[in-house]
């Protein structure tokens, strides 16, 4: 039998950000793992240069039933925090835009940043290991933890399994199975930071737009996000529509507006003003994409020139380009979505510790947690944040 102080079940951001905390206080802490290359989610993020953090990053960017839980730990492990140790390995980075930081060279640097620092907290990895059952026989008793071929005992049991997105690179729904075996709720998970699937009826209309790309603002539930987004053969992506559907529910629609610089009717008003012969369709592609253009005059039964166009056609034309409502079938599900949207309550958790409250010695950190942010390195954020609430409790 292998005895440690703590065990993290999750070798991933969080699970060693957790570990390092926790083996630089003198605690002996073992890393499980089923996947035997660590850290898979870290290399693929960010097109292979993780996003690592944002700097910008606050409670109002993250989703969660408690709006005030997460508050507590970013508070106390700040953007700053972490640059300082990417900055201490002396890896290089830079600010893509709206805060987000990545490195310049591969996301591996971060990877095995974490690695080299659990090694030097004295933390071991137990990688390709399948965790067959979690037990514990009283309340003031150590866990247990059963793999395939050994038995594992510990103090404090730390889940940092993850959500179920991208199932592909190793995703399950282990997390949520301890915290309801454990008695604690979770709440209904849901792909996140995921594109939009078109209905059907919105497919047949929107095909010949595959490829299009224009900078918009989607608003779905007052939330709004001004970046680009991306037809695609099945509906939506591109980052607006992403950071839009964390908020999306089944059945609501979205609002896009897909020329936020332009004031529509006055546009069309100088036009007239100046006397244009330009067909509608060559105007608009003056301010959005002309594939764009054309579909959005075939769908308002628009031809012609602008000089011909009746007040209530313009008016038709100018709610569509600044409120274009669309009620997306659904999204693309966990196999592209980037993180998983709810997770387990953090109702039954210490916002200081995240330790059960109910199940002394027990924790949920990362994407396993109702906690979600929005795109753009808040993710890793919460994962370095609550894994350092962790580490230093445990």
């Amino acid at each position: 039998m292998l005895k440690f102080d703590v065990v993290v079940i999750g070798a991933g951001g969080a699970g060693m950000m957790c570990a390092i905390h926790a083996g630089r206080r003198g605690r002996k802490v073992a890393l499980i793992d089923h996947a035997t290359v660590i850290g898979r989610k870290i290399l693929i993020s960010g097109g292979g240069r993780c996003n690592f953090t944002n700097i910008n990053a606050g409670p109002d960017n993250y989703v969660s039933n408690n709006p005030h839980f997460h508050k507590s730990a970013l508070s106390r492990y700040s953007p700053g925090d972490f640059i300082e140790m990417v900055e201490k390995h002396r890896i290089a980075y830079h600010e893509k835009k709206l805060g987000q930081l990545f490195c310049d060279g591969s996301a591996s640097q971060i990877v095995d940043m974490l690695m080299n620092e659990c090694d030097k907290a004295g933390a071991t990895f137990l990688k390709g290991r399948i965790v067959r059952e979690v037990k514990r026989e009283a309340e003031d008793s150590n866990f247990l933890i059963h793999t395939h071929n050994e038995t594992i005992t510990c103090e404090s049991l730390v889940i940092a399994t993850g959500g179920l997105s991208i199932p592909q690179i190793g995703a399950t729904g282990f997390g949520y199975q301890i915290a309801q075996q454990f008695g604690l709720k979770v709440v209904e998970t849901n792909p996140a930071l995921d594109g939009f699937n078109f209905s059907s009826a919105d497919l047949s209309k929107f095909k010949e737009l595959t490829g299009v790309s224009v900078d918009s603002v989607v608003s779905v539930n007052k939330v709004a996000f001004r970046e680009n987004i991306l037809f695609t053969h099945n509906g939506l992506s591109g980052p607006a529509s992403l950071q839009a559907s964390l908020y999306w529910k089944k059945g609501n629609p979205i609002s896009i507006n897909i020329a936020p610089d332009i004031d529509p009717i006055g546009y069309f008003n100088e036009r007239f003003a100046d006397g244009s012969n330009k067909e509608v369709k060559n105007i608009l592609a003056e301010i959005i994409p002309r594939r764009l253009a054309e579909i959005l005059c075939q769908m308002e039964n628009i031809k012609g020139n602008v000089s011909e166009l009746s007040e209530v056609k313009m008016r038709a034309l100018a709610a569509r380009l600044e409120n274009w409502q669309i009620t997306p079938q659904g999204t693309v599900g966990y196999k592209k979505a980037e993180v998983t949207r709810g997770g387990v309550d953090t109702n039954a958790l210490s916002s200081t510790t995240m330790e059960a409250k109910k199940v002394p010695g027990l924790y949920f950190i990362g994407e396993v947690v109702d906690v979600t942010g929005q795109l753009g390195g808040y993710n890793f954020q919460w994962a370095w944040a609550s894994g350092s609430a962790a580490g230093h409790a445990v």
